[in-house]
């Protein structure tokens, strides 16, 4: 029983632990994504951007918080065992559609093409471009495969000085924006959509992070760090991830929301980049710290990168490898890094148009899970609960994907008569939220069949 595993350790943390820990958040969920999609949704919401960024805020940080908390809580190991509950074939195909979807479908590759995009490119001749990604992205994906091989202290070291080097240049950044702004944010022009949805636009522009399938995936290193620290009690290790979490999460809110702010002023200088951000934080480092600025931003974005892109593809090899085992550590790797390049040639615009309808579909089962393993104490992860929520978030779910596909598919006519009849019947179907009140219809459902269990 929970109630009765004791602390290790009964004192309360100390503030140096728990930075340790909060440092440790922090790199989970930092990422080169992080940065571009910010800027971007300031760009969309323009005069908007206060609202826009409080959605975003949600979904990027309160999100990938509780996403660790949830692991922590349910004392889980990873993304198979949060969806347990659900029988272990839902668990196998969850683990496989995160998994993919941090790994060699779109994060990983991600990290290399953002990393092109926002702090190589800018140095290549346009015609050269196409070659320079090619090329880039081959020596990127090598010495990823190399270090996640055989992975050694010498990353984490290297992470523990890149890292703070990285937010010293980004703040100096900042503290140039606030000095001599590029515009007034409140006057900038608002995009259509983000006229009367902006807080829900910015909600959904946060899954883009994809921080809240990051927790459930690698948050069992938060949640063992704590362990370590004498915390093994699931009630004490919750709260100190928590208290670790809000020192992390705090900091990553304030960065979001510099940028967010940041992209609205750049519209008084910058078109709406079409590459969801990359183009305007190389634009907006340059405007501040010209050659020298893209130069170091080029470096020290380049070693960031390899870290997460390192993080990512052995945490993939590692999970498959334990639920597949007739592929070895590293031939899952080999395999991981090498889908990844092929997809990172693609461009960074057309891994996150694919990206976006897998996302949409995605998500709200996560956020599902996440909040069923949070609350899965008071009905003590019942099956029955899991199932009714699950099925009743899975058909709006699905709209949600169709919707967001890209035009040659949704634009289809069948296509367009199947979410006619969705958005007709299900509220918020016009601003992609339609799966909430279906979901927390499943969980009352689900909880009544609990409680008339315990009854009988």
């Amino acid at each position: 029983m929970q109630e009765e595993i004791k602390d290790l350790n009964k004192k309360p943390l100390s503030i140096k632990q728990y930075l340790i820990v909060g440092s440790m958040l922090f790199a989970l969920f930092f990422g080169a994504g992080n940065l571009i999609f910010p800027i971007h949704l300031g760009q969309l919401a323009g005069a908007n951007w206060i609202p826009a960024a409080l959605g975003f805020l949600i979904s990027g940080v309160l999100l990938p918080l509780l996403s660790v908390l949830a692991i922590s809580i349910t004392r889980s190991k990873g993304v198979y065992d949060i969806a347990k509950p659900l029988g272990s074939g839902f668990a196998i195909i969850f683990l496989v559609l995160v998994h993919a979807t941090l790994g060699p479908l779109f994060a990983t590759p991600r990290t290399a093409s953002v990393n092109f995009t926002v702090g190589i490119q800018s140095f290549i001749p346009h015609q050269y471009v196409q070659i320079g990604m090619f090329i880039f992205t081959a020596i990127f994906f090598i010495a990823t495969f190399l270090l996640a091989y055989k992975t050694s202290s010498i990353l984490d070291s290297l992470g523990k000085i890149l890292n703070p080097l990285f937010l010293g240049l980004l703040f100096l950044s900042f503290l140039l924006a606030f000095i001599h702004p590029m515009g007034s944010a409140s006057t900038q022009a608002i995009s259509a959509s983000y006229q009367h949805a902006s807080f829900f636009n910015g909600f959904l522009e946060g899954y883009n992070t994809m921080d809240a399938l990051a927790g459930l995936a690698f948050g069992v290193a938060v949640v063992s760090a704590v362990n370590v620290l004498g915390k093994i009690n699931p009630k004490s290790n919750a709260n100190a991830t928590a208290k670790a979490g809000f020192i992390s999460e705090s900091l990553v809110g304030i960065i979001y929301i510099i940028l967010i702010w940041i992209g609205a002023t750049s519209l008084n200088l910058f078109k709406i980049s079409n590459d969801n951000g990359g183009t305007t934080f190389n634009q907006f480092m340059g405007h501040y710290l010209g050659a020298t600025g893209h130069a170091l931003l080029a470096t020290l974005m380049t070693l960031t990168c390899i870290t997460t892109a390192v993080g990512l593809a052995s945490a993939f090899a590692q999970d498959f490898n334990k639920h597949f085992p007739k592929l070895s550590y590293h031939q899952w790797l080999g395999l991981n890094c090498i889908v990844s390049f092929i997809i990172a040639n693609a461009g960074l615009n057309l891994i996150i148009t694919w990206s976006t309808p897998v996302l949409m579909f995605l998500y709200p089962f996560a956020i599902t899970l996440i909040l069923l393993s949070i609350f899965s104490p008071l009905f003590k992860r019942d099956k029955a609960v899991y199932m009714t929520t699950i099925i009743f978030t899975l058909i709006p779910a699905f709209f949600d994907m169709l919707v967001s596909l890209p035009p040659m598919i949704s634009h289809l006519s069948f296509i367009q008569d199947l979410i006619k009849i969705e958005q007709n019947i299900l509220p918020f179907a016009n601003i992609k939220m339609d799966w909430i009140l279906p979901a927390i219809v499943g969980a009352i459902i689900g909880l009544i069949i609990y409680k008339s269990k315990n009854k009988h």
